[in-house]
């Protein structure tokens, strides 16, 4: 099977070609070339599919969500999540996984629920999940006896440490994640909050991980708190907002993953009444964090995209395109951003290394009608491919 794109995006970062032609044989990319050169060579008998109204690129990964909460502004639906039963909970996740598809998205890092219900919904609603798709999950997040997160999480058991929870824990998790921080503030700009664990009890957490072959995510925002995450050696810093230009530059040096979730505090400054002063509050948040984007950029930290999909007005799939859109606005090309979707958020997934559109790769990948400078807008017009399939399946919505 041949077929001809408008533009294809490989994933690594480079910028896109036009008009090329790939050719599939037995679900494997064997060739990519030129349109003019590939009919030049061109068999007759073989059939070549017409996308060139299509960019063709890889699959999508949103590194940080929350399956078990929609974006909903509707209060009765979001109560209800906060409480509800795996039963209710599994229908949403459905509906959350389906639209993720629908954006793009492959693969998704759950951030953990109060119920592990994600974790649940993986491992017990396996043929439910969409083809194609791949999802990490964390189950229950950790967090400090009194401190936030117990919407996601728990604390260790009295007497237990940290590390000691974690060389403990029972439930078939893909990752873990532990907050160390508290939240935002709408009201009090750049507000920090301390700390919820010392270097050491992360440290030693964050090895009781690793000795598990189990990478760790932070929840942490201001310098105090992601300086300790990052010292940790954690593998991924989750928000990051306030953190600094020192974070950042240590960051770099030691290859940490930021995961910035920007989205959120735009969708607050959107959501909220736009005369109340947290409306304003979250727009400065969005600005300071777009700044600091712009600086891990420069200075060559890795950023992954995460939604925090789940959150007020963060739609699950739907943010991925918004969150590409502000990396773009912090510096990146698209075809840059759209790697830190694929390349980083792959890698930090462990997803295998075989995910770029290049000769000898599976031939899987998703096609948006239009041309690359409509991305990410377009994204919910995608339609994937997987070679791998019989013929009468490989187009996927």
């Amino acid at each position: 099977m041949r077929i001809h794109v408008g533009r294809l995006i490989d994933g690594t970062g480079a910028a896109a070609s036009a008009d090329q032609v790939i050719t599939v044989e037995n679900g494997v990319i064997r060739d990519i070339r030129d349109a003019r050169e590939a009919k030049t060579f061109a068999d007759p008998a073989r059939r070549c599919l017409d996308w060139s109204r299509y960019t063709v690129l890889p699959g999508l990964v949103d590194a940080h969500c929350h399956l078990f909460m929609s974006g909903t502004a509707d209060p009765e639906v979001r109560h209800r999540q906060l409480a509800a039963d795996f039963e209710e909970i599994r229908q949403a996740i459905a509906g959350h996984l389906a639209r993720a598809a629908a954006h793009g998205v492959v693969a998704v890092r759950d951030g953990g629920d109060y119920g592990g219900h994600a974790l649940r919904y993986k491992t017990e609603e396996a043929p439910a999940i969409p083809a194609g798709m791949t999802v990490r999950a964390a189950g229950r997040a950790f967090r400090a006896q009194g401190r936030y997160g117990r919407l996601i999480g728990r604390p260790p058991l009295p007497g237990q440490s940290l590390a000691e929870a974690i060389r403990e824990m029972t439930a078939p998790v893909d990752h873990v994640k532990i907050v160390n921080s508290g939240l935002n503030s709408l009201v009090h700009f750049g507000r920090q909050t301390a700390p919820q664990f010392t270097l050491k009890e992360l440290r030693a957490a964050v090895a009781a991980a690793h000795a598990r072959g189990l990478k760790v995510m932070v929840h942490c925002n201001g310098e105090t708190p992601v300086a300790i995450a990052v010292e940790a050696g954690c593998d991924s810093v989750e928000h990051g907002f306030f953190m600094g230009e020192e974070n950042l530059r240590r960051m770099a040096d030691m290859g940490t993953v930021w995961v910035p979730t920007a989205v959120t505090m735009k969708a607050y400054a959107r959501m909220l009444p736009q005369d109340a002063p947290e409306a304003a509050t979250a727009m400065r948040n969005f600005r300071h964090q777009l700044a600091q984007i712009r600086l891990g950029r420069d200075l060559g930290v890795r950023i992954a995209v995460g939604t925090d999909a789940g959150s007020l007005g963060v739609h699950h799939g739907q943010a991925v395109g918004e969150e590409l859109g502000i990396l773009t606005a912090a510096g990146f090309s698209i075809e840059g951003a759209l790697a830190c979707a694929i390349r980083v958020g792959g890698d930090l997934l462990d997803l295998p290394g075989n995910r770029e559109i290049r000769v000898g790769n599976p031939a899987r990948f998703i096609a948006v009608e239009g041309p690359p400078d409509r991305l990410p807008e377009i994204l919910s017009t995608s339609r994937r491919f997987d070679g791998s399939l019989d013929p009468q399946e490989r187009f996927l919505r």
